[in-house]
Parts: C-alpha cells; structure tokens; sequence
C-alpha cells in the first residue's frame, strides 16, 4: 500500500437514523485503536494451574482524532449528540484502504483554538455495537 493524504479521512454520520451517511468533519490528526480485552476463565480444575481464555473477549473500538467541523449546522448536532449521550452509526472513511461503520458514542469532545487562528475540536467516539470494516 502506498502512502495515502491523511487529510482525506473523513468522519460521516447518519443524521437521521435511516442510513444516510452526511460528512460532518475532515480530520486532521486521528487515530483508530482496536481492542479485544480477553476474560479469564481459568478454574481450580485448570491444567497445571494455566490460565485460560475464553475464545472470543470483548471487541472494541477507539477513533479519536482533531479537526473543523464541516459547517455550523454539524457543529451543533455533534454537540447535542455528545450532551445527550446519543448512540448513532458513524462511518470513519480511511483512504485507500476502506471505511468503518457501526454504532458509537461521543465519549470525548473538547474545543480549542488560538487568538489567530480557526476553532478547531477534538473528539473521541467508542464502539457500542459490532464494527464492520468494507475494504476498498
């Protein structure tokens, strides 16, 4: 895979519940983290005292990234959506390589800015549901 313009990620969200996908935001430093926690099952019966794991832990995902909001109007439904701790489907579309898609919440959301310079935000959203990944 070649170099790709990190620019280009982009942050969708569907607005209105029916999976109509709207860009509400380029970002300009991001970053994804997936997690699968493991869960201990190990018992008094447990061979040589081994720990053992069950097959499947509990999956997770992490994108936290900063960024300008696209227009007025996404500014305020991600604000309401983080004060009213709404869960909504997201779409995370990585370039050149392909886009995640699946329920989360605002978990993080600051804003920041200079004397001299835009307002720019910082956001964190966690999965709350199964995270499907579409390769380009």
């Amino acid at each position: 895979m070649s170099a790709q313009k990190g620019k280009d990620m982009l942050l969708k969200l569907d607005e209105d519940g029916l999976g109509t996908f709207s860009t509400v935001a380029g970002l300009r430093s991001k970053s994804i983290s997936f997690n699968a926690d493991t869960v201990d099952i190990t018992h008094a019966d447990s061979q040589d005292q081994w720990r053992e794991l069950l097959a499947c832990g509990v999956k997770s995902t992490r994108v936290s990234g900063s960024g300008i909001f696209k227009d007025q109007a996404s500014d305020e439904l991600v604000r309401s959506y983080f004060f009213n701790s709404t869960i909504r489907d997201w779409q995370i579309t990585i370039p050149d390589f392909g886009t995640l898609e699946g329920l989360f919440q605002i978990s993080g959301f600051e804003y920041a800015g200079g004397h001299n310079n835009e307002l720019s935000f910082e956001l964190t959203l966690d999965s709350a549901g199964p995270i499907t990944f579409t390769a380009i």
